[in-house]
Parts: C-alpha cells; sequence; structure tokens
C-alpha cells in the first residue's frame, strides 16, 4: 500500500508527461558566431529527446531577427551546398546535432551587431506542440563558449 501512495504521488509531482514517458526535446549548448546588424547569423546547438515518440523542429523564431531559417549542408564533388528544410527530425531517445558543414539555423536580418558574450534569445517549436526557449552564446571560436551548458 505504501510503495502505491509514492508511486501515486511521484507521478502526480512529475506530471501527464512522465507518465506516458515522453518529454519535451532539450536543447543543449546552443551556440552562434559574431555578426553584424542587418546581416544573418548562424546558430548550432545539439537537440535532445529523452521521450519515446520522435518530434520535429518546426519553427523557430527570435525577437533579434527578421525571420529564422532551418538549412542542411551538404558537399558534392568538393561543392558545398546549403538547402531550406522546413522541419528537421528529433528521434525518440537520440539527438540530432546542428553544427558547421551539418544542420544549422539562419538568424536572417539581424537587429543588432553579435559580440562575444552576447546571446541570441530564440523560441523552438516542435511539432509535438512543444516550444523550449533557449539562449544562443556568441562565441569567437568556432565552438560553444566554454561552460555554455544547456539551455530549455
Amino acid at each position: 500500500m505504501k510503495s502505491l501512495l509514492i508511486l501515486a504521488a511521484s507521478l502526480t509531482l512529475a506530471g501527464p508527461a512522465a507518465a506516458k514517458g515522453t518529454g519535451a526535446v532539450k536543447v543543449m549548448s546552443p551556440w552562434s558566431r559574431p555578426a553584424v546588424a542587418g546581416s544573418n547569423g548562424v546558430g548550432y546547438m545539439v537537440l535532445a529527446n529523452p521521450g519515446r515518440a520522435a518530434d520535429a523542429l518546426t519553427r523557430v523564431e527570435s525577437p533579434i531577427a527578421s525571420r529564422v531559417d532551418m538549412h542542411s549542408s551538404t558537399m558534392a564533388g568538393g561543392v558545398m551546398s546549403m538547402q531550406q528544410e522546413d522541419r528537421v527530425a528529433v528521434p525518440a531517445g537520440g539527438q540530432t546535432t546542428f553544427g558547421p558543414g551539418a544542420y544549422h539555423l539562419m538568424f536572417m536580418g539581424l537587429t543588432r551587431t553579435l559580440k562575444p558574450g552576447d546571446a541570441i534569445p530564440a523560441t523552438l517549436t516542435f511539432s509535438s506542440g512543444a516550444k523550449v526557449k533557449a539562449r544562443f552564446a556568441v562565441s569567437a571560436g568556432m565552438g560553444p563558449p566554454a561552460m555554455s551548458g544547456m539551455a530549455h
């Protein structure tokens, strides 16, 4: 009886997502590079899906960009090409990486200059209906700033 009460209490505290074994996609190590106002910026991250159902990133919005596009990059015959994507899948129990030469976000028409130490606020929307807020730390290097950690 005691264990049933503990189970019921833990499910009540955790909410319906935990009871179904699903969870919102986590945004890990979001980062960007410096860019000048009026130009385009880039966004990289790892999306981790702890749930049992696949999800997909379908939209990204930022108050400092006129729009945000999702792109994939491919190399063919020594030529790099970029294609806009309407959705990017995030497998159940898996991860999808946005990085140089792969999927990436394009922050189009930046309203302000981005310097190392700045952050780009964004809201990511998934096909499940989940909305996740993230802050893309601006780094002068080729990777996320040290200690950028996780944003979700």
